[in-house]
């Protein structure tokens, strides 16, 4: 989209943000990566269970706030799946309310979903306008949670991301390599592709992303895809290029079906297109193993 294009967008300012799910993966980094830039103040879980209903609109209205940015969610996929009520009342019910608030202030919102919304049978990569055809009552819920949030205003915007990693909490990668630190045999699922998303490059993204104008649902994750065996490899890789002490050099491979523990259904390939993004601000993001590496050098490796 050129410049006139986006010129013709009604671009709000934003000068105060709110982040819901602060203590989370990407709250925390939300908080560390505009708080020079902006006044910015964060909500934790313990602050606010968006499944108390009668708790939302007390504690939103006593915020103040252009931009609210909800990155809290149930997103425990198995607890979900016998929890039903409970995931659609977290991921559903409250996003529409939050954006009932938002509306009736005149802020803008945010809100964070999930590639759990796809079925997982694709092969190319996810865009923006397929289909979506959950497989879980996790991915349920997060869909039900982005359509009550765009029938309240189709200016909000619906951010998908994947497989969320970074400096402020523990993920996949970091439980792999702490096991690999500790025995010498870890494995991975080698038949389930997706793609890593950084925090770090996320908050530059999402701002972009505002800047620009952006509305409706819109995918953000780092460039690439791999399986959860093949991120895990790389990792270790890393490690040791970095010079780090790990008993296991080699991440062996399983097969989802393998996963006895699983009680929801995974879709099996949701790698997301962010190509809408990249046609928005004309900024390509950067590859998911240069955000590894670059994670693993300036964090885990200093640890």
């Amino acid at each position: 989209m050129g410049a006139a294009a986006r010129a013709d967008r009604k671009i709000l300012i934003i000068r105060r943000i709110l982040v819901l799910g602060a203590g989370g993966r990407l709250g925390k980094a939300l908080l560390r990566e505009y708080s020079g830039e902006f006044e910015v103040h964060g909500i934790t879980h313990a602050e606010l269970d968006l499944a108390k209903v009668d708790e939302i609109e007390r504690v939103i209205s006593a915020a103040e706030f252009d931009l609210l940015i909800n990155c809290a969610a149930l997103t425990a996929v198995d607890y979900c799946e016998s929890h039903r009520d409970e995931a659609f009342a977290v991921n559903a019910r409250a996003p529409g309310m939050l954006a009932e608030l938002c509306q009736s202030r005149r802020a803008k919102l945010i809100h964070l979903s999930t590639d759990y919304v796809f079925d997982g049978a694709g092969e190319l990569p996810y865009s923006e306008d397929d289909p979506a055809r959950p497989v879980s009552v996790y991915g349920e819920s997060k869909l039900a949670g982005e359509n009550a949030v765009l029938s309240v205003s189709p200016d909000f915007i619906v951010m998908r991301v994947s497989w969320v990693f970074g400096p402020d909490r523990p993920s996949f990668v970091d439980q792999l390599i702490n096991r690999a630190r500790e025995t010498a045999h870890v494995s991975a699922v080698a038949d389930k592709v997706s793609t890593p998303t950084y925090t770090v490059d996320t908050a530059s993204w999402l701002k972009l992303a505002w800047e620009n104008g952006a509305t409706g649902v819109l995918h953000l994750a780092n460039t690439g895809q791999c399986s959860w065996q093949e991120y895990g490899q790389y990792a270790i890789d890393c490690c040791q290029r970095a010079g780090m002490e790990l008993r296991a050099r080699k991440v062996e491979p399983l097969k989802l079906a393998q996963m006895s523990n699983f009680i929801a259904r995974r879709p099996v390939y949701t790698v997301l297109s962010t190509e809408k993004f990249t046609q928005l601000t004309g900024v390509t993001p950067r590859s998911w193993r240069e955000a590894v590496a670059e994670y693993i050098g300036e964090h885990v490796a200093k640890r």
